[in-house]
């Protein structure tokens, strides 16, 4: 049986839990129609549409030290804002460090464009 999002969240401080919960919220409303996959051992959320890596968007990946906002894809990403991190050679993220960076424009941006790159993928 799958876990769920609130049983990935029960092991992490109120702190993570509460900025993992408002990107969540934030993912949901600038990805309409978004599916969500809680891993089964990991502790990472993803946001697609459809099965696997092909279908993901992006992702939530909680630590004991806060959240990252994992872009798929995101080393193909446009970062004028230079808010990527990470050397792999695909996937590329942002550190969450309070609520208040998920109103920052650039952020959702990146989202946005991730969700962009994803629809120009799944045409072909």
């Amino acid at each position: 049986m799958p876990r769920t999002f609130d049983q990935l969240l029960a092991v992490y401080s109120p702190e993570v839990q509460e900025l993992a919960s408002a990107a969540r919220r934030s993912l949901r409303e600038w990805l309409p129609g978004v599916e969500e996959a809680v891993d089964g051992t990991a502790p990472v959320i993803g946001f697609g549409y459809g099965p696997g890596y092909k279908g993901m968007v992006c992702t939530l990946l909680l630590s004991k030290s806060g959240v990252k906002l994992g872009l798929a894809r995101g080393s193909e990403l446009a970062d004028p804002h230079c808010l990527l991190e990470g050397k792999g050679k695909v996937h590329r993220y942002v550190q969450l460090r309070n609520i208040a960076d998920l109103d920052k424009k650039p952020i959702k941006e990146l989202v946005k464009a991730a969700h962009k790159a994803w629809k120009a993928r799944s045409r072909c």
